[in-house]
Order: structure tokens, then C-alpha cells, then sequence
């Protein structure tokens, strides 16, 4: 059961938000605000949130500031940003801040489930045309400059990695085995000297 947090300033948006998770199958709706301040303040001691699903253009403080403040109570709460924002500048903000994950208004609310499903189940997310702003951000000869280039196999693994897909979901992506997922994704984090996904993610990888 996912205990689900939502934080949104447009009353329509955020109703529809909750009657949609409140029916779902796996998910529980412990808590919904129309601001940061509001949310922090109705945020009793014996909850505990799995994801906080938050909009960045709040009335106050800003959903990116709402990161913090979060991170600083219940470290383990992941956060899923949800914005109409799809500038790179508030994307790097987002993610550098402690985000999980990253998806636009426009995205459908059974795709924003399986962003809450991806990031409950370790793994990170973007919806498409996000994945591509960050991507497109770094050099996209990445792989040639690094001493030890990656395999054309391990660069779909990669790219599978940033689009926030778990191991499993690249394995059918792939039509390979997990386990083997799991031996690319080692030979991934040597190759490019990180040690989690959401460096990946962010882009905190060498390049040269």
C-alpha cells in the first residue's frame, strides 16, 4: 500500500487527484493541501508518507522549497514533482533538490501511477519529454569520451535507467532476464563512477 501525500494549489486538479487514488487499488491518500505551508501544518506526527506528490507553482513557498522541508522531516518520503514547468532550469532544481521523479500536468493520471509505482519500487521518473530535456542537456557523446565505453547493450540499459524504469520493466523492455539487468547496471555504475540511479538520473556521471 502506497501512502500517498498531495500537495496542489488548483482545488480542481487536486480533488481530481485524490478521487482517482482513493479508488485505486494500492494506493491510500493520507493527506492533501493547497500549499506547502498547509500541508506542513496538517502533516500529524503518526503519518507516515511513502511519496509526496507535489506541485512546484504554489502560492508561499514553491514546491522546489518544499523539498527540503520534507527531506528535513521524514528523509525516506520520496517526491514526485508535478508542474506545467518543463524549463531545464526547473527540472535540474527539482531533481538536485532530493526529487524522485518529475512529470508535466499534461501527463495522464494512470502514467503519474506508474511514476508512483516506479519510484515506490526503488526506481526513479520522468515522463518523456522531461527524460529528453535532460538528456539532451549533457553531451549526448557521453559514451565515446568516458575510458571504458559502454556496450551498445549497456547504453539501452542507460537510457532505460534515465527514462526511471526498474530492473524489471527493462528486462521485458529488453527481453532479457533481471538478473542480467542487474549485471549491466553494476558494469554501468563502474563505467561511469556513480553509485545509484538518481545520479544517473541527474546527470552526475563523468563524461570525459
Amino acid at each position: 500500500m502506497i501512502k500517498l501525500g498531495i500537495i496542489e494549489d488548483d482545488g480542481m486538479i487536486r480533488t481530481s487527484l485524490v478521487n482517482y487514488f482513493a479508488t485505486e487499488a494500492g494506493f491510500e491518500v493520507l493527506l492533501s493541501a493547497g500549499s506547502v505551508e498547509d500541508f506542513m501544518l496538517s502533516w500529524e506526527d503518526h503519518l507516515y508518507f511513502d511519496i509526496i506528490l507535489s506541485d512546484i507553482g504554489l502560492p508561499g513557498a514553491s514546491g522546489i522549497e518544499g523539498l527540503s522541508l520534507i527531506k528535513k522531516r521524514a528523509p525516506k518520503c520520496q517526491i514526485l514533482m508535478l508542474s506545467v514547468y518543463n524549463d531545464t532550469e526547473r527540472i535540474f532544481q527539482a531533481l538536485c533538490a532530493g526529487a524522485s521523479g518529475y512529470v508535466s500536468k499534461q501527463t495522464a493520471f494512470v502514467k503519474i501511477k506508474e511514476a508512483l509505482n516506479s519510484i515506490y519500487n526503488g526506481g526513479a521518473f520522468m515522463s518523456p519529454d522531461i527524460a529528453k530535456k535532460v538528456t539532451d542537456y549533457f553531451s549526448p557523446s557521453y559514451s565515446t569520451k568516458i575510458q571504458d565505453p559502454l556496450t551498445q547493450r549497456e547504453q539501452q540499459v542507460l537510457h532505460a535507467i534515465e527514462e526511471g524504469l526498474t530492473n524489471k520493466v527493462i528486462a521485458e523492455r529488453l527481453n532479457i532476464s533481471v538478473e542480467t539487468v542487474k549485471s549491466h547496471v553494476k558494469k554501468i555504475y563502474l563505467k561511469l563512477e556513480v553509485n545509484n540511479r538518481l545520479d544517473i538520473v541527474r546527470g552526475k556521471y563523468r563524461s570525459t
